[in-house]
């Protein structure tokens, strides 16, 4: 469903009660590309990121066609980064309850001081109930970039919300598919390579493919659906052997 004419910002469901938010954009140099967020539906519903701050409008748009704004619960993100976080303020501002959902590492070192509601700040491994949907959290220090990075996990969908990892160049027209993804995320990686090749970085990979997810919600470009534990380990060594 197209949410805005203009911009093209659209919302699908993508797994049982979990719709995603894209906003295609279109570079100087003819390129595109897209900013996605994810919307649990549920009694207590979650946002994984927010999108960069000059988007609120457009998403805040979307998740008005399919649920009250002011019932949001948690505004999850994976790192502190304009793209994950960049209109926090303004969603705690709509949503009198809501309240940010992050790693400790992030609320240390920078949500407690942006915003003034204090966050759930989790532990490797905690899970969070939402009501029909558990999502666990996940460190993943530095995978893709970040110290202060983690990821989510919804076991009862198997879905996974993998933040920037198998970022896809292009609008993101098809809100789930099946095609592969990981050759256009490799070609567009590697010429400014935006992974921090961390020691830990192949075992975070290991680890994540251990939960063998079923559909991987990507921040940029399509979602995916299929073997995601075979995906993530072709990941790994694709990063392996051109970091």
């Amino acid at each position: 469903m197209i949410t805005n004419p203009q911009s093209r910002t659209n919302i699908h469901e993508i797994a049982d009660g979990i719709y995603r938010i894209n906003t295609p954009i279109d570079f100087p140099d003819g390129n595109g590309f897209s900013f996605n967020q994810y919307l649990v539906l549920d009694d207590e519903p979650l946002l994984f990121h927010t999108g960069p701050r000059k988007l609120y409008g457009l998403v805040r748009e979307a998740m008005a066609a399919v649920m009250p704004v002011e019932r949001l619960r948690y505004v999850g993100l994976s790192h502190f980064e304009a793209d994950e976080c960049g209109s926090l303020d303004l969603w705690l501002a709509a949503a009198p309850q809501a309240v940010p959902v992050c790693s400790r590492i992030a609320a240390m070192v920078s949500v407690s001081d942006v915003v003034d509601r204090t966050p759930r700040a989790l532990a490797d491994g905690e899970q969070l109930s939402l009501g029909r949907h558990t999502l666990q959290w996940l460190d993943t220090p530095h995978v893709p970039h970040g110290w202060d990075c983690g990821l989510m996990m919804d076991a009862s969908t198997g879905t996974f919300f993998c933040g920037d990892i198998l970022t896809q160049p292009g609008h993101g027209d098809r809100a789930l598919t099946e095609a592969d993804i990981l050759g256009p995320s490799e070609a567009f990686r590697q010429p400014m390579d935006y992974y921090a090749h961390a020691p830990q970085t192949a075992e975070v990979l290991g680890r994540l493919a251990q939960l063998r997810p079923t559909t991987l919600a990507c921040m940029h470009g399509s979602a995916w659906r299929g073997n995601g534990a075979v995906l993530l380990r072709h990941l790994a060594e694709a990063v392996a052997a051109k970091p």
